[in-house]
């Protein structure tokens, strides 16, 4: 264990994981496999099993020790799953479904409970999965509809419960050993543990899927599945959407940082590509129209993505809960700029980017199931926009008030890192939602769909400036070109608050001299400032990128 405060592995065991992982590549998960696996749509199931057997034993990172694993926290997690799915996200999406089925039973489960099911998950015999999505309510768990029902003896006392239900698009859920079930009790909804074998439970056949064909999907059938009561995970029913709502800031973020492992992969091939491909008798790589468009926008985004992860996963590791919100934000922005790379890298290696062997094709037919899965992102701008509005109101400003004011004062300590635009786009967010608000335009979901971009890209961007800024003191070497990306994101976070604010204030509700007044009032005109100097930077990052 790491001897700061934080939960989690010293830098040095984690480094440890993330190698081994590294070496997967080198046989088990070979590019070979990948393809030929994705090609035949097959579930790996014995590689992913040896992944969790005695030899490597992947899931140990994170069981906690006193049930045999290593003890591993978020930062970890995040990392390790990264790495997974640098190589493939299908396999990734395997062995993420043994964290996510686990997390009901690290959140929730009695001591005695973890003993047992965690000791067995730790010895590396056992595929978890975790049944809560549904045919007919999906992200919605207000609208479940498996039931369990209890059962008594003759003497009146609770022995279980019988479940019945379906449940779709389930992780390993035709390979599962244990699977997690959400389900409906007089009490409210539970989480159950339902065991292969079990009569009544049937998984059904795989679903033929665009892409991580290399992980198994499959709906599960319960009919008067009976769970014994020793398998309600806690012992008291009525406690899932709780243990659900606790899981998301991190399962959100473990899809997250599987989405910028993807993307990152197809930057790792659209890179060198443009190092050896000539066009017009020079590499691609001093081409803007490749540089500039392709390829360094979305090196900036994830390099925004990876430091609000950093963060979230700091929080979490410091004991910090209820964070379903930083969850949504992270996955949001994260997948929605992996899907975009990937997208870009197919382009960039032009007719190459379309043909199996490249590998982009794939990582784009994959990345896009992290927009999906774990809630779709529609479903993470209803979430961002609903709490941070109300946030943001209960606060009298100070949530982004707050941020401002920080980017403020990192702007006089360090003024070449973008933090003066961040402040400013706080403040215009802050005031935004104070105008929707008092016009009762959050009925609208555009509107809400509009703040939700907004409190997300402003977020993301007060992360990557905070790191820029803890490396520029820190006189680390990366630090210019830490602070070059901030600055080029800064001048993407204040063009998005700038035209959404416009459009929130012209939407048709107000009058246009109100509309004016809250342009003028949020220095609209003085955030388009935040792309001077855009190109320099844009170049200076290619130029680190490209190694030209």
């Amino acid at each position: 264990m790491s001897a700061d405060a934080y939960r989690g592995l010293d830098l040095k065991s984690r480094q440890m994981v993330v190698d081994t992982v590294r070496q997967l590549r080198k046989k088990l998960l070979n590019k070979e496999n990948i393809l030929a696996w994705d090609k035949d749509e097959v579930f790996p199931e014995p590689a992913i099993r040896q992944m969790l057997g005695p030899g490597i034993g992947l899931q140990l990172v994170f069981i906690p020790e006193a049930y045999g694993g290593a003890g591993g926290g978020a930062r970890d997690c995040c990392k390790v799953t990264e790495e997974m799915a640098k190589i493939c996200l299908g396999v990734a999406t395997g062995f993420f479904a043994v964290q996510l089925g686990t997390d009901p039973i690290l959140v929730g489960a009695t001591p005695e409970q973890k003993e047992r099911w965690l000791t067995r998950i730790a010895d590396g015999d056992t595929l978890v999965a975790y049944a809560v999505t549904e045919p007919e309510a999906g992200s919605n768990l207000a609208s479940l509809k498996t039931t369990a029902e209890p059962v008594t003896d003759a003497n009146g006392t609770l022995t279980g419960y019988k479940i019945t239900g379906n449940k779709q698009f389930i992780s390993t859920g035709g390979y599962a050993d244990l699977v997690t079930v959400l389900a409906h009790t007089p009490e409210g909804p539970s989480f159950f543990v339902v065991e292969k074998g079990m009569k009544g439970f049937v998984p059904q056949k795989g679903e033929e899927k665009h892409g991580i064909r290399a992980s198994n999907t499959s709906p599960l059938s319960f009919d008067d599945v009976f769970v014994p009561i020793e398998n309600l995970v806690g012992g008291v029913p009525g406690k899932g959407l709780k243990q659900a709502n606790v899981v998301f800031g991190y399962t959100r973020l473990m899809v997250a940082s599987m989405a910028l492992g993807a993307g990152l992969a197809a930057l790792e091939i659209a890179v060198p590509y443009a190092r050896q491909r000539i066009q017009f008798g020079s590499p691609l790589s001093k081409k803007q129209g490749y540089t500039h468009k392709l390829i360094v926008p979305n090196v900036v985004r994830l390099a925004a993505a990876d430091a609000y992860i950093d963060q979230v996963a700091h929080m979490l590791d410091s004991s910090e809960e209820d964070l379903q919100v930083e969850g949504s934000i992270g996955k949001y922005f994260t997948t929605e700029s992996a899907d975009r790379t990937a997208n870009d890298c197919m382009q960039a290696l032009g007719g190459y980017g379309y043909i199996r062997d490249f590998e982009v094709e794939k990582i784009k037919r994959d990345v896009k199931i992290t927009c999906i899965y774990e809630g779709t992102s529609e479903i993470q701008q209803n979430i961002i926009s609903t709490f941070r509005w109300k946030a943001s109101r209960k606060s009298k400003g100070q949530f982004y008030g707050a941020m401002a004011d920080e980017m403020d004062a990192l702007a006089a300590d360090v003024p070449d890192a973008g933090c003066r635009f961040y402040a400013l786009a706080a403040r215009a967010l802050n005031q935004t939602i104070d105008l929707a608000h008092n016009n009762r335009l959050t009925r609208q979901q555009a509107i809400m769909f509009d703040l939700a971009d907004m409190m997300t890209y402003v977020e993301v961007g007060v992360a990557l400036a905070r790191k820029a800024v803890r490396l520029e003191r820190e006189k680390a070497s990366d630090a210019e070109k830490f602070k070059a990306m901030a600055r080029v994101f800064a001048g993407d976070v204040a063009h998005l608050v700038g035209e959404n604010a416009l459009r929130v204030a012209m939407c048709g509700e107000l009058d246009a001299q109100a509309a004016n007044q809250h342009l003028a009032a949020i220095g609209h005109q003085e955030m388009l400032a935040a792309r001077s100097g855009w190109m320099a930077d844009m170049d200076r990052i290619a130029d680190i990128v490209f190694k030209r």
